[in-house]
């Protein structure tokens, strides 16, 4: 596929993506226009025709497959997750606080915190709602435009302000959305408003629960000169997301692939939508039917964990170890830990080696220094738990976990492509 094209449909997906519950509806889009079918985990899913199969799980996290019973020699998997740091509206949020109105906030994993200030702000995510029937139903709303701003204090105010000053994430994140004496209807109704504006059949409903986050509303856009660097919100991990599941539609004769996209990757991956939790577990048992087919399956698999990586950053190249320096547009990053941060192995190393070859495209190594600390991933989770061999990529990023990150439009063509061949070979080639 060509560069261009590609990262026009990557941008689409990205700006209609604010949340893991966006970025989930979307995909699902995507699978649905390829004739996936829809799987519900309430269902029996017994004797399934060969064919693809997508599940959805908190409508945040999806596992897409493609199935054939008849050829069942391991599985081809890609993992990516879904969710990115930012900051979560708390239930109870309106704060009036001299004349301002306000909305409380809860950081959500590890976020860049000071690029959050003094940029405009719009709120999206999941609401629950009962219907006239008292059945309880849930929907996704996106406000779109901006409604908020997190002010920095004047510099006039603060002359330390250059020299480094600590947020307090309790006190200093609180986002201004209003003038409280103007502000009429209150935060509930906006969000009822708001529900009842892009659903208009939910008329009679009324929002009880809510699962809202704030994101920068400026769209996702190539830069540079000569527009080779792609820049904006949720970067690392909805790059990794969209290149799997469009590489999954795509392939050739893909067999027996699958595309897990989880969600809380950024707060430890503990839940049921996690990769802590059983959901790829149960969707491969309930292929296999019985202990003995899902173990040999399991053995014959293969387990891609697609998570951005850091690209040396041009102002401060002595943060990498000298010997292991991604730079953007050099290709996709092989990830190393000898404590098994990442769950690379030289076997998976050679094995992604060998599908970049084919796939004419390059690979990058990448080592955190040793007086540092690395990140994890879903890699080593999932190795641990399914005992699958496992290697963890990722496409080179700067400003990981900022309100935009930048990376470069061919490294996210790359990843693509290597996806495509992946799922598009013969399972015995490995």
């Amino acid at each position: 596929m060509k560069e261009k094209p590609y990262i026009n449909e990557l941008t689409g997906y990205l700006k209609a993506s604010p949340t893991s519950f966006h970025a989930v509806s979307q995909a699902q889009q995507h699978l649905l226009n390829a004739s996936f079918i829809q799987l519900d985990e309430k269902s029996s899913w017994d004797d399934l025709p060969p064919g693809g199969y997508f599940v959805t799980r908190n409508d945040s996290s999806l596992i897409a497959f493609h199935w054939n019973p008849d050829q069942l020699n391991g599985f081809k998997i890609m993992g990516a997750h879904t969710d990115s740091p930012g900051l979560k509206i708390k239930p109870n949020p309106a704060i009036e606080n001299s004349n301002c109105l306000q909305l409380g906030v809860e950081v959500y994993g590890g976020p860049l915190l000071s690029p959050w200030f003094d940029r405009e702000l719009s709120i999206a995510g999941q609401v629950f709602y009962y219907d006239e029937n008292s059945v309880l139903r849930n929907a996704l709303i996106d406000f779109k435009k901006p409604v908020a701003i997190i002010p920095s204090l004047a510099i006039h105010l603060d002359r330390q302000a250059n020299k480094g000053r600590e947020i307090n994430k309790q006190s200093d994140l609180i986002p201004l959305v209003g003038i409280a004496d103007d502000f009429a209807p209150g935060f509930g109704q906006r969000v009822q408003d708001q529900l009842l504006a892009e659903h208009p059949n939910s008329s009679l409903a009324e929002v009880v629960d809510f699962d809202l986050f704030l994101y920068d509303p400026s769209p996702p856009s190539t830069t540079g000169f000569d527009l080779q660097l792609l820049t904006g919100g949720r970067l690392d991990n909805l790059l990794s997301c969209f290149a799997g599941v469009k590489a999954l539609v795509t392939a050739q004769q893909p067999g027996n692939a699958m595309v897990v996209l989880y969600d809380h990757e950024e707060i430890g991956s503990v839940s049921a939508a996690g990769a802590q939790g059983t959901f790829l577990a149960d969707v491969l048992a309930r292929l296999c039917k019985n202990q003995e087919n899902l173990k040999n399956t399991l053995a014959r698999s293969f387990f891609i964990s697609a998570d951005n990586a850091h690209a040396v950053h041009p102002n401060f190249p002595d943060k990498h170890d000298p010997h292991h320096m991604p730079k953007l547009n050099g290709g996709v990053v092989i990830k190393y830990n000898a404590n098994l941060r990442y769950a690379t192995s030289a076997k998976t190393a050679a094995i992604f080696r060998r599908l970049s070859l084919d796939s004419q495209v390059p690979v990058q190594e990448f080592v955190m220094r040793n007086d540092m600390t690395c990140g994890s991933t879903i890699g080593p989770v999932t190795s641990a738990s399914l005992g699958i061999d496992t290697v963890d990529v990722g496409i080179p990023t700067l400003a990981m976990h900022s309100i935009r990150e930048t990376a470069a439009c061919t490294d996210c063509l790359s990843l693509y492509t290597i996806m495509h061949r992946f799922f598009s070979e013969s399972q015995d080639k490995r």
